[in-house]
Protein backbone atom coordinates (compact mmCIF):
# COMPACT_ATOMS: atom_id res chain seq x y z
CA UNK A 1 0.00 0.00 0.00
CA UNK A 2 1.12 3.60 -0.72
CA UNK A 3 0.49 5.92 1.75
CA UNK A 4 0.86 10.24 0.93
CA UNK A 5 0.60 11.80 4.11
CA UNK A 6 -0.10 15.30 4.17
CA UNK A 7 2.41 15.74 1.67
CA UNK A 8 2.97 19.91 0.30
CA UNK A 9 5.50 20.94 -1.77
CA UNK A 10 6.65 24.93 -2.43
CA UNK A 11 8.69 26.28 -4.91
CA UNK A 12 10.90 29.08 -3.79
CA UNK A 13 10.49 31.47 -6.87
CA UNK A 14 13.18 34.11 -5.55
CA UNK A 15 12.78 37.75 -3.82
CA UNK A 16 11.00 36.40 -1.00
CA UNK A 17 8.43 34.73 -3.01
CA UNK A 18 6.98 31.54 -3.07
CA UNK A 19 4.78 29.17 -5.21
CA UNK A 20 2.65 26.62 -3.47
CA UNK A 21 2.55 23.46 -6.22
CA UNK A 22 0.52 20.83 -3.28
CA UNK A 23 -1.20 21.47 -0.54
CA UNK A 24 -1.92 18.80 2.21
CA UNK A 25 -2.21 15.94 -0.06
CA UNK A 26 -3.39 12.68 1.65
CA UNK A 27 -3.97 9.52 0.01
CA UNK A 28 -4.05 5.41 0.01
CA UNK A 29 -3.22 3.96 -2.69
CA UNK A 30 -4.11 -0.29 -2.78
CA UNK A 31 -1.96 -3.18 -3.97
CA UNK A 32 -3.01 -4.05 -7.05
CA UNK A 33 -4.84 -0.71 -7.59
CA UNK A 34 -5.39 1.48 -10.81
CA UNK A 35 -5.15 5.35 -9.95
CA UNK A 36 -5.52 8.24 -12.08
CA UNK A 37 -3.96 11.88 -10.78
CA UNK A 38 -6.61 13.92 -13.43
CA UNK A 39 -6.95 17.88 -13.77
CA UNK A 40 -5.91 20.59 -15.63
CA UNK A 41 -1.94 22.13 -16.52
CA UNK A 42 -0.42 23.23 -13.47
CA UNK A 43 -2.54 21.37 -10.80
CA UNK A 44 -0.15 19.45 -9.03
CA UNK A 45 -0.47 16.38 -10.70
CA UNK A 46 3.30 15.81 -12.44
CA UNK A 47 4.75 16.87 -9.10
CA UNK A 48 2.43 14.25 -7.02
CA UNK A 49 3.93 11.82 -9.35
CA UNK A 50 7.55 12.89 -9.02
CA UNK A 51 7.89 12.89 -5.02
CA UNK A 52 6.10 9.46 -5.32
CA UNK A 53 9.23 8.57 -7.65
CA UNK A 54 11.58 10.35 -4.91
CA UNK A 55 12.63 12.62 -8.19
CA UNK A 56 11.25 15.48 -6.27
CA UNK A 57 11.30 16.23 -2.64
CA UNK A 58 8.21 17.19 -0.72
CA UNK A 59 8.72 20.55 1.35
CA UNK A 60 6.74 18.40 3.99
CA UNK A 61 4.87 15.28 4.79
CA UNK A 62 5.46 11.79 4.34
CA UNK A 63 5.59 9.06 1.56
CA UNK A 64 4.67 5.15 2.92
CA UNK A 65 5.28 1.84 0.80
CA UNK A 66 4.00 -0.63 3.11
CA UNK A 67 4.00 1.43 5.95
CA UNK A 68 7.46 2.41 5.66
CA UNK A 69 8.96 5.96 5.04
CA UNK A 70 10.44 6.33 1.74
CA UNK A 71 11.08 10.29 2.16
CA UNK A 72 14.87 9.58 2.11
CA UNK A 73 14.83 6.39 -0.20
CA UNK A 74 16.46 7.33 -3.35
CA UNK A 75 14.56 6.85 -6.68
CA UNK A 76 16.40 3.25 -7.65
CA UNK A 77 15.73 1.53 -4.32
CA UNK A 78 12.10 2.45 -4.24
CA UNK A 79 10.85 -0.95 -7.05
CA UNK A 80 8.98 1.34 -9.55
CA UNK A 81 9.01 1.78 -13.19
CA UNK A 82 8.35 4.71 -14.91
CA UNK A 83 7.06 5.65 -18.13
CA UNK A 84 7.19 9.70 -19.24
CA UNK A 85 5.60 11.48 -21.70
CA UNK A 86 8.39 11.58 -23.96
CA UNK A 87 9.47 7.74 -23.73
CA UNK A 88 13.17 9.20 -23.07
CA UNK A 89 14.97 6.24 -25.09
CA UNK A 90 18.50 6.30 -25.95
CA UNK A 91 18.67 6.79 -29.76
CA UNK A 92 21.75 5.60 -30.33
CA UNK A 93 20.91 2.21 -28.60
CA UNK A 94 18.77 -0.72 -30.34
CA UNK A 95 15.35 -1.64 -29.10
CA UNK A 96 16.94 -4.66 -27.43
CA UNK A 97 19.13 -2.59 -25.43
CA UNK A 98 16.90 0.22 -24.15
CA UNK A 99 14.81 -2.32 -22.69
CA UNK A 100 17.94 -4.20 -20.82
CA UNK A 101 19.26 -0.93 -19.83
CA UNK A 102 18.21 -0.79 -16.45
CA UNK A 103 19.50 -4.37 -15.75
CA UNK A 104 22.85 -3.17 -17.08
CA UNK A 105 22.59 -1.17 -14.02
CA UNK A 106 22.04 -3.26 -12.13
CA UNK A 107 25.25 -5.40 -13.25
CA UNK A 108 22.98 -8.59 -14.54
CA UNK A 109 25.01 -10.38 -16.84
CA UNK A 110 24.53 -9.64 -20.59
CA UNK A 111 23.51 -13.03 -21.57
CA UNK A 112 20.43 -13.04 -18.68
CA UNK A 113 19.69 -9.47 -19.73
CA UNK A 114 18.91 -9.99 -23.17
CA UNK A 115 16.96 -12.60 -22.27
CA UNK A 116 14.61 -11.22 -20.01
CA UNK A 117 14.21 -8.44 -22.60
CA UNK A 118 13.09 -10.83 -25.53
CA UNK A 119 10.80 -12.42 -23.09
CA UNK A 120 9.42 -8.31 -22.26
CA UNK A 121 9.21 -8.01 -25.84
CA UNK A 122 6.87 -10.70 -26.66
CA UNK A 123 4.62 -9.54 -24.07
CA UNK A 124 4.85 -6.04 -25.43
CA UNK A 125 3.95 -8.06 -29.43
CA UNK A 126 7.39 -6.00 -29.92
CA UNK A 127 9.89 -8.86 -30.48
CA UNK A 128 10.97 -8.55 -34.15
CA UNK A 129 11.81 -5.05 -33.66
CA UNK A 130 14.49 -5.63 -30.97
CA UNK A 131 17.40 -4.63 -33.46
CA UNK A 132 15.82 -1.48 -34.61
CA UNK A 133 16.65 2.17 -33.30
CA UNK A 134 14.14 4.23 -31.75
CA UNK A 135 14.12 6.62 -34.89
CA UNK A 136 12.62 3.96 -36.92
CA UNK A 137 9.75 3.40 -34.31
CA UNK A 138 6.20 4.58 -34.72
CA UNK A 139 5.07 6.52 -31.35
CA UNK A 140 2.90 3.53 -30.41
CA UNK A 141 5.94 1.18 -31.06
CA UNK A 142 8.10 3.69 -29.03
CA UNK A 143 5.77 3.97 -26.05
CA UNK A 144 5.61 -0.14 -26.02
CA UNK A 145 9.55 -0.11 -25.81
CA UNK A 146 9.00 2.59 -22.77
CA UNK A 147 6.89 0.36 -20.94
CA UNK A 148 8.87 -2.66 -21.94
CA UNK A 149 11.70 -0.80 -19.76
CA UNK A 150 9.69 -0.26 -16.78
CA UNK A 151 8.24 -3.61 -16.21
CA UNK A 152 11.70 -5.32 -17.20
CA UNK A 153 12.61 -4.42 -14.08
CA UNK A 154 9.40 -6.33 -12.28
CA UNK A 155 8.45 -3.50 -9.96
CA UNK A 156 5.98 -3.36 -7.73
CA UNK A 157 4.77 0.45 -8.36
CA UNK A 158 4.35 1.61 -12.45
CA UNK A 159 4.26 5.19 -12.41
CA UNK A 160 2.55 6.38 -16.04
CA UNK A 161 3.40 10.47 -16.86
CA UNK A 162 0.77 11.06 -19.59
CA UNK A 163 2.26 8.10 -21.61
CA UNK A 164 -0.80 8.49 -24.72
CA UNK A 165 -0.66 12.13 -25.01
CA UNK A 166 1.82 11.50 -28.02
CA UNK A 167 -0.72 9.14 -29.60
CA UNK A 168 -3.73 9.76 -32.21
CA UNK A 169 -6.74 8.63 -30.89
CA UNK A 170 -7.41 5.61 -32.59
CA UNK A 171 -3.88 4.56 -31.22
CA UNK A 172 -4.89 5.78 -27.37
CA UNK A 173 -7.97 3.29 -27.37
CA UNK A 174 -5.28 0.23 -28.36
CA UNK A 175 -2.39 1.37 -25.61
CA UNK A 176 -5.00 2.14 -23.53
CA UNK A 177 -6.32 -1.38 -23.60
CA UNK A 178 -2.82 -2.90 -23.38
CA UNK A 179 -1.73 -1.17 -20.04
CA UNK A 180 -4.89 -1.55 -18.70
CA UNK A 181 -4.15 -5.71 -19.69
CA UNK A 182 -0.61 -5.30 -18.45
CA UNK A 183 -1.52 -3.78 -14.80
CA UNK A 184 -3.96 -6.62 -14.23
CA UNK A 185 -1.69 -9.36 -15.59
CA UNK A 186 0.82 -8.48 -13.45
CA UNK A 187 -0.90 -7.05 -10.95
CA UNK A 188 0.78 -3.96 -10.31
CA UNK A 189 -0.15 -1.07 -8.00
CA UNK A 190 -0.41 1.69 -11.02
CA UNK A 191 -0.86 5.34 -10.90
CA UNK A 192 -1.36 7.38 -14.27
CA UNK A 193 -0.88 10.99 -14.89
CA UNK A 194 -3.63 12.52 -17.26
CA UNK A 195 -5.43 15.56 -18.36
CA UNK A 196 -7.75 13.22 -20.38
CA UNK A 197 -10.87 12.78 -18.36
CA UNK A 198 -12.06 10.10 -20.35
CA UNK A 199 -8.90 7.81 -20.12
CA UNK A 200 -8.92 8.45 -16.42
CA UNK A 201 -12.71 7.33 -16.26
CA UNK A 202 -11.99 4.06 -18.65
CA UNK A 203 -8.94 2.74 -16.95
CA UNK A 204 -8.69 3.69 -13.15
CA UNK A 205 -10.20 1.76 -10.09
CA UNK A 206 -10.22 5.24 -8.93
CA UNK A 207 -9.45 8.55 -10.14
CA UNK A 208 -7.81 11.95 -7.74
CA UNK A 209 -9.11 15.34 -9.33
CA UNK A 210 -6.73 17.83 -8.25
CA UNK A 211 -6.71 21.84 -9.19
CA UNK A 212 -4.60 24.17 -7.71
CA UNK A 213 -2.47 21.96 -6.23
CA UNK A 214 -5.49 20.39 -3.65
CA UNK A 215 -7.31 17.17 -4.24
CA UNK A 216 -10.71 18.11 -5.18
CA UNK A 217 -12.30 14.73 -4.66
CA UNK A 218 -10.62 11.11 -5.04
CA UNK A 219 -12.97 8.34 -5.67
CA UNK A 220 -14.27 6.17 -8.15
CA UNK A 221 -14.63 7.32 -11.65
CA UNK A 222 -18.62 6.34 -11.31
CA UNK A 223 -18.91 8.61 -8.30
CA UNK A 224 -16.95 11.61 -9.63
CA UNK A 225 -19.51 11.53 -12.45
CA UNK A 226 -22.91 10.61 -10.86
CA UNK A 227 -22.18 12.86 -7.44
CA UNK A 228 -19.34 15.61 -8.20
CA UNK A 229 -18.27 17.07 -4.75
CA UNK A 230 -17.78 20.42 -5.59
CA UNK A 231 -18.47 22.89 -9.06
CA UNK A 232 -15.38 22.62 -10.21
CA UNK A 233 -15.83 18.96 -10.44
CA UNK A 234 -19.01 19.06 -11.90
CA UNK A 235 -17.70 21.31 -14.63
CA UNK A 236 -14.29 19.69 -15.11
CA UNK A 237 -15.77 15.80 -15.65
CA UNK A 238 -18.00 15.31 -18.35
CA UNK A 239 -18.10 15.85 -22.37
CA UNK A 240 -19.93 17.86 -23.27
CA UNK A 241 -19.84 19.46 -19.75
CA UNK A 242 -22.77 19.68 -16.91
CA UNK A 243 -25.04 22.61 -17.49
CA UNK A 244 -24.82 25.29 -14.53
CA UNK A 245 -27.12 27.95 -13.93
CA UNK A 246 -27.49 30.63 -11.16
CA UNK A 247 -30.53 30.33 -8.86
CA UNK A 248 -32.42 31.21 -5.71
CA UNK A 249 -32.94 28.03 -3.79
CA UNK A 250 -36.26 28.62 -1.31
CA UNK A 251 -38.81 26.73 -0.05
CA UNK A 252 -42.43 27.48 -0.94
CA UNK A 253 -45.93 25.46 -0.15
CA UNK A 254 -43.93 22.53 1.75
CA UNK A 255 -41.64 22.51 -2.00
CA UNK A 256 -38.22 23.18 -2.75
CA UNK A 257 -38.10 25.66 -5.75
CA UNK A 258 -35.23 26.82 -7.48
CA UNK A 259 -36.00 30.60 -9.62
CA UNK A 260 -33.34 30.28 -12.65
CA UNK A 261 -33.19 34.11 -13.81
CA UNK A 262 -37.39 34.33 -13.26
CA UNK A 263 -38.41 30.20 -14.75
CA UNK A 264 -39.23 28.39 -11.70
CA UNK A 265 -38.24 25.24 -11.25
CA UNK A 266 -39.94 22.81 -8.66
CA UNK A 267 -38.60 19.80 -6.70
CA UNK A 268 -40.80 17.37 -4.96
CA UNK A 269 -38.48 16.04 -2.67
CA UNK A 270 -39.80 14.41 0.25
CA UNK A 271 -37.49 14.80 2.88
CA UNK A 272 -38.52 18.25 4.52
CA UNK A 273 -36.17 18.70 7.26
CA UNK A 274 -33.85 19.70 4.13
CA UNK A 275 -35.87 22.55 2.84
CA UNK A 276 -34.11 25.88 3.82
CA UNK A 277 -35.34 28.66 5.96
CA UNK A 278 -34.05 31.35 3.70
CA UNK A 279 -33.34 31.97 0.08
CA UNK A 280 -29.98 30.76 -0.94
CA UNK A 281 -27.72 31.65 -3.87
CA UNK A 282 -26.61 27.98 -5.75
CA UNK A 283 -25.83 26.76 -8.52
CA UNK A 284 -28.14 24.13 -10.33
CA UNK A 285 -26.75 21.28 -12.71
CA UNK A 286 -27.69 19.13 -14.89
CA UNK A 287 -25.81 16.96 -17.66
CA UNK A 288 -26.87 16.83 -21.21
CA UNK A 289 -27.72 13.79 -21.56
CA UNK A 290 -29.97 14.00 -18.91
CA UNK A 291 -32.20 16.68 -20.51
CA UNK A 292 -35.35 15.34 -22.97
CA UNK A 293 -37.23 17.13 -25.66
CA UNK A 294 -41.52 17.50 -24.01
CA UNK A 295 -44.41 18.91 -24.63
CA UNK A 296 -45.26 22.60 -23.69
CA UNK A 297 -47.82 21.51 -20.73
CA UNK A 298 -45.14 18.89 -19.08
CA UNK A 299 -44.21 19.92 -15.58
CA UNK A 300 -41.07 22.18 -15.37
CA UNK A 301 -41.09 22.26 -19.27
CA UNK A 302 -38.60 25.17 -20.16
CA UNK A 303 -39.21 27.15 -23.64
CA UNK A 304 -35.79 27.28 -25.52
CA UNK A 305 -35.20 28.80 -29.13
CA UNK A 306 -32.37 26.74 -31.22
CA UNK A 307 -29.30 28.06 -31.68
CA UNK A 308 -26.68 25.34 -32.79
CA UNK A 309 -26.83 22.13 -33.93
CA UNK A 310 -24.02 20.05 -34.25
CA UNK A 311 -23.92 16.36 -35.47
CA UNK A 312 -21.61 14.53 -33.29
CA UNK A 313 -22.08 10.87 -35.09
CA UNK A 314 -24.29 9.17 -32.41
CA UNK A 315 -26.10 11.84 -31.15
CA UNK A 316 -27.28 15.59 -32.07
CA UNK A 317 -25.90 18.52 -29.54
CA UNK A 318 -28.02 21.43 -29.09
CA UNK A 319 -27.44 24.28 -27.73
CA UNK A 320 -30.80 25.96 -26.92
CA UNK A 321 -31.64 30.04 -25.19
CA UNK A 322 -33.98 30.39 -22.89
CA UNK A 323 -35.24 33.57 -22.25
CA UNK A 324 -36.58 34.62 -19.08
CA UNK A 325 -39.40 36.74 -18.07
CA UNK A 326 -37.33 38.84 -16.55
CA UNK A 327 -35.55 40.21 -19.86
CA UNK A 328 -32.48 37.97 -18.94
CA UNK A 329 -31.58 34.32 -20.72
CA UNK A 330 -29.21 31.27 -20.08
CA UNK A 331 -27.70 28.46 -22.43
CA UNK A 332 -28.40 24.55 -22.59
CA UNK A 333 -26.65 22.22 -24.57
CA UNK A 334 -28.23 19.08 -24.52
CA UNK A 335 -28.01 15.52 -26.21
CA UNK A 336 -30.59 14.24 -28.35
CA UNK A 337 -30.66 10.90 -31.11
CA UNK A 338 -29.94 11.32 -34.33
CA UNK A 339 -32.87 10.82 -35.77
CA UNK A 340 -34.33 14.31 -33.88
CA UNK A 341 -35.77 16.67 -36.08
CA UNK A 342 -35.14 20.22 -34.92
CA UNK A 343 -34.29 23.57 -36.66
CA UNK A 344 -32.25 26.36 -36.15
CA UNK A 345 -34.66 29.57 -34.59
CA UNK A 346 -37.41 26.89 -33.90
CA UNK A 347 -38.66 26.91 -30.41
CA UNK A 348 -38.63 23.78 -28.29
CA UNK A 349 -39.29 22.27 -25.30
CA UNK A 350 -37.40 20.56 -22.49
CA UNK A 351 -37.15 18.93 -18.94
CA UNK A 352 -35.21 17.55 -16.36
CA UNK A 353 -35.75 15.06 -13.35
CA UNK A 354 -34.84 16.42 -10.12
CA UNK A 355 -33.55 13.02 -9.52
CA UNK A 356 -30.48 14.21 -12.46
CA UNK A 357 -30.71 17.79 -10.29
CA UNK A 358 -26.92 18.34 -8.76
CA UNK A 359 -26.87 21.48 -6.25
CA UNK A 360 -24.07 23.73 -5.50
CA UNK A 361 -23.85 25.72 -2.24
CA UNK A 362 -21.88 28.85 -4.09
CA UNK A 363 -21.15 30.65 -0.64
CA UNK A 364 -19.48 27.48 0.40
CA UNK A 365 -16.76 26.82 -2.20
CA UNK A 366 -19.22 25.36 -4.62
CA UNK A 367 -19.77 22.28 -1.90
CA UNK A 368 -22.35 19.75 -3.25
CA UNK A 369 -25.92 20.45 -1.27
CA UNK A 370 -28.33 17.58 -0.44
CA UNK A 371 -31.67 18.15 -0.62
Amino acid sequence: MIRIESVSKVYDTGKNKTVTALHDIKMEINDGEFISLLGPSGCGKTTTLMIIAGLIKATSGVIYFDGKNVNDVEPKDRNIGMVFQSYALYPHLSVRNNISFPLKQRKVPKKKRHQMAEETARILQIESMLHRKPTQLSGGQQQRVAMARALIKKPKILLLDEPMSNLDARLKLDVRDEIRSLQRKYDLTTIIVTHDQEEALAVSDRVALLDGGVIQQYDEPEVLFDRPANLFVANFMGSPPMNLFEGKLRAENGQILIDLYGFPYYMSRSDKSNLPSDSKTIRLGIRPDKIILCNPDDRNAMPLIVDLIEHLGSKILIKGIHKTHNGKSFVLRFLCPTYTKVKFGETIFCRFEEKDCHLFDISKNGERISV
